[in-house]
């Protein structure tokens, strides 16, 4: 059986996982375009950053495997291709994305330095850390995620209370679908499918439960830090909605959050969120370059020379891609998100619903058809939206980015019926 301390510390163990010092930019940001719509932009936040991630713990819950059971159902060399992409997507957006955030938030406001410079010296500190492994992440990590939570949590409740009395109009025309994509900046499901793997061979080390104690503390655990990810995401969305007033139209995502931390707290709580967020931001880049380094030398028979020619090639890119402006960055993963989140989202549903419906031909037919229906989201970056405009009006929901969806329902359905009781569940 597990404990009350055993589940309340693995939940705040995923919380801090899942808790990036980048998603504290996107709420306020949402929350301020939506103006008086920040009820529905919050709701579907929740569906893409908070729900579909809980998902995806549940999912590892009941496979407890690494991400490449996620997709070993359609064939080996899908689920390898898959991981792959996972990651690269991983070591090239969020990880340099906590180089930028750290340069706005943190270096910009009280020092004249490049972004460049700031990169490089991030960078450098990755470097070291990841090559050396040292442990004293995993300290400030134990003590640097409660801190920041404190601080959050009274930007949250200060602001909320002492907000101005007008919220400005949104500028939304489907709020809903606006938060439901923006939900996909936080990186959240992809998190979901990562960490989760993580946990689950931490357990298998550290822990002596059998199968079913270890589902049962991995769900308790999830709905905790879900819960936690609700509170924070839901606060600054409000508050953002409630400050609207007070930032100029074209205000940046960085400096939202720097507006709501100086109105609520003062100049000295907006320096102390800085450091503060400046850590957590090079925690989580650390967290994605050895993760990724642990993969590829997993791929090279653990080979170790595997593990420091990643660390490196990663932490380069982290250097080239984090000088840019975090609005830049967030602008050129949406192709790549676009891409990647149709299909995880399924392989996180396929894998919490039973087996008795999820078999080998379900899983390869529903991927399939997911990433079909999403091709037209991930092209519109590349080719005239007017070449699309045919496809958009023909496929529900497709002019909102969400073609896929009734498709890959669909075809859920419809592959069952036809295969029911032909094969047996894998």
């Amino acid at each position: 059986m597990n404990s009350k301390k055993q589940v309340l510390i693995t939940g705040f163990a995923l919380f801090s996982m899942f808790f990036g010092a980048g998603n504290l930019i996107l709420p306020p940001f949402l929350g301020k375009n939506a103006g008086e719509s920040w009820l529905w932009v919050t709701i579907g936040f929740f569906l893409t950053a908070v729900i579909i991630p809980f998902l995806g713990i549940l999912a590892h819950a009941r496979i407890q495997g690494t991400m490449y059971d996620f997709a070993k159902k359609i064939s080996s060399t899908f689920s390898t291709f898959y991981c792959v992409i996972m990651y690269t997507i991983a070591i090239t957006l969020p990880a340099p994305r906590t180089a930028s955030v750290t340069h706005e938030i943190a270096i910009a406001p009280f020092f004249n330095t490049s972004s460049l410079v700031t990169s490089s010296i991030y960078f450098l500190g990755v470097l070291l850390f990841a090559i050396n492994r040292s442990k004293v992440l995993d300290y400030l990590g134990k003590f640097l995620t409660p801190i920041i939570i404190i601080i959050i949590a009274s930007i949250i409740f200060v602001g909320i209370f002492s907000s101005p009395n007008e919220i400005s109009a949104g500028i939304y025309d489907a709020p809903f679908v606006a938060g439901l994509l923006e939900g996909y900046q936080t990186f959240d499901a992809i998190a979901a499918v990562v960490v989760g793997g993580i946990l689950v061979i931490s357990l298998n080390i550290n822990t002596n439960g059998s199968f079913q104690d270890k589902k049962q503390l991995i769900t308790k655990a999830g709905i905790i830090a879900g819960l936690g990810l609700l509170f924070i995401y839901a606060g600054l969305i409000m508050n953002g909605a409630f400050w609207s007033t007070n930032f100029a139209t074209d205000a940046s995502r960085t400096t939202i959050l720097n507006g709501l931390s100086t109105y609520t707290l003062g100049k000295i709580g907006t320096s102390f969120l800085s450091v503060l967020v400046a850590l957590a931001c090079f925690t989580t880049a650390v967290g994605i370059v050895t993760g990724t380094a642990d993969f590829v030398k997993g791929l090279f028979n653990n080979n170790s020379k595997a593990y420091t020619i990643t660390v490196v090639l990663g932490c380069i890119l982290g250097v080239l891609i984090g000088q840019f402006d975090v609005s830049y960055i967030i602008d050129i993963a949406l192709p790549a998100l676009m891409f990647i989140y149709p299909i995880t989202i399924v392989l996180i549903i396929l894998n919490v619903l039973n087996p008795k419906y999820t078999s080998v031909i379900v899983f390869r037919v529903v991927v399939l058809i997911t990433f079909t229906f999403s091709i037209p989201d991930f092209l519109q970056f590349f080719i005239d939206e007017s070449q699309l405009n045919t496809i958009q009006k023909i496929i529900p929901f497709a002019k909102h980015n969400l073609g896929w969806v009734l498709p890959a329902v669909f075809s859920f359905v419809v592959t069952n019926l036809l295969f029911a009781q032909k094969k047996p569940a894998v």
